[in-house]
């Protein structure tokens, strides 16, 4: 088990950036290039309707991979205080948390069992976490390697060899077996985005990010870390698009070219982000997302149950045309970043 090391910026820049996207900056840019005429960059913030891949559809899988890489910071630490069965204990009660804060969120037993949602965004991380959280305590890079191609690889071929091999909505494999054993309520009528196959290539896109954070902590330059992360996301970009003439980058089933896909792009944005803050020492310009980084669970959870857009609209008023549709929510997020740093200026986070 390599030694516990300090936490990296960058990285927490990182996550920041992508929680922001989520929370309300990824509409602010959509709006702002509708705003300017410019339709293509605006599409870029919406996700593909089946298959392809844009901005958007790279954000909750960037998710996944940080939370990956974040674990190669915290689990070594519990593990040289608590054991290898110690840290797993751990790992598994805050995943376990985090689940349940993903049910309660998507509404619970408000309407009785069957309207509960038992997989949803959270729980999809607190799954991909678990998985890849246990694998990393036990494993060595070479064997997060071999779980990971064996969890695309075993992905792919369940989807290929059964249903007459197509990738349809409704027809693949995946959406079949979560209208037959997903209990509750289904975002997609009788399947879900985050369903119960689709969990096992999610777990393999936050052994992605174990991996990366595996090679961010060692002892190799700081450059070459940077350079070699920009290498292995091409090869990635490389071998998923490729893959996707036979397997579509479709992100409703997480298939294993788009956990290709997405994790190069993911690998390149950690690489850059590694580069401007950690060799440039470029930081002045990530302390708002830093803010973010630092509490996203809490700030996830007010943005989906406090309708900030609305708020932002009883400041700014009916905007006067469309070129001025990016006011309220520019006025809204920066409600959000007063939120986010006041939490972090008195050291309030929500761990989980």
């Amino acid at each position: 088990m390599p030694e516990p090391t300090p936490r990296l910026h960058s990285l927490d820049a990182l996550r920041g950036f992508d929680m922001a996207l989520i929370i309300g900056l990824g509409e602010l840019l959509r709006a702002v290039a509708k705003a300017a005429g410019a339709t293509a960059v605006a599409g870029q913030f919406e996700h593909a309707e089946w298959e392809g891949f844009r901005i958007e559809d790279l954000i909750f899988p960037l998710f996944v991979f940080i939370a990956g890489a974040s674990q190669t910071f915290s689990l070594p630490r519990a593990a040289s205080q608590l054991g290898r069965g110690g840290a797993a204990l751990r790992l598994g009660k805050r995943c376990a948390l985090l689940f349940l804060i993903g049910v309660l969120y998507s509404g619970g037993l408000s309407k009785g069992w069957d309207s509960v949602r038992w997989l949803g965004v959270l729980q999809r991380i607190a799954l991909a976490s678990l998985g890849a959280g246990l694998l990393s305590l036990w494993l060595k890079p070479r064997g997060l390697v071999a779980a990971a191609v064996a969890l695309l690889a075993g992905y792919w071929a369940m989807l290929t060899f059964t249903n007459g091999g197509t990738f349809a909505e409704g027809a693949n494999l995946t959406n079949q077996f979560d209208a037959r054993w997903l209990p509750g309520r289904k975002y997609n009528g009788d399947h879900d985005p985050e369903g119960i196959l689709s969990t096992l290539p999610a777990v393999a896109t936050a052994l992605l990010g174990v991996l990366a954070g595996r090679w961010l902590q060692s002892p190799a330059a700081p450059a070459r870390k940077a350079a070699m992360l920009a290498v292995a996301g091409v090869a990635m970009l490389a071998l998923g698009w490729a893959w996707s003439w036979q397997f579509p980058v479709i992100k409703k089933l997480w298939t294993s070219s788009f956990v290709l896909v997405a994790g190069g792009w993911s690998v390149l944005v950690l690489a850059l982000f590694y580069w401007l803050v950690e060799l440039r020492n470029w930081r002045a310009w990530t302390t708002p997302f830093v803010w973010i980084g630092m509490n996203p669970i809490t700030l996830y959870l007010i943005v989906n149950l406090v309708p900030l857009r609305p708020i932002g609209m009883r400041f700014t008023g009916p905007v006067p045309n469309s070129s001025w549709e990016w006011l309220p929510p520019a006025v809204g997020f920066a409600l959000l970043l007063a939120v986010a740093r006041f939490l972090y200026k008195r050291g309030i986070f929500l761990r989980v």
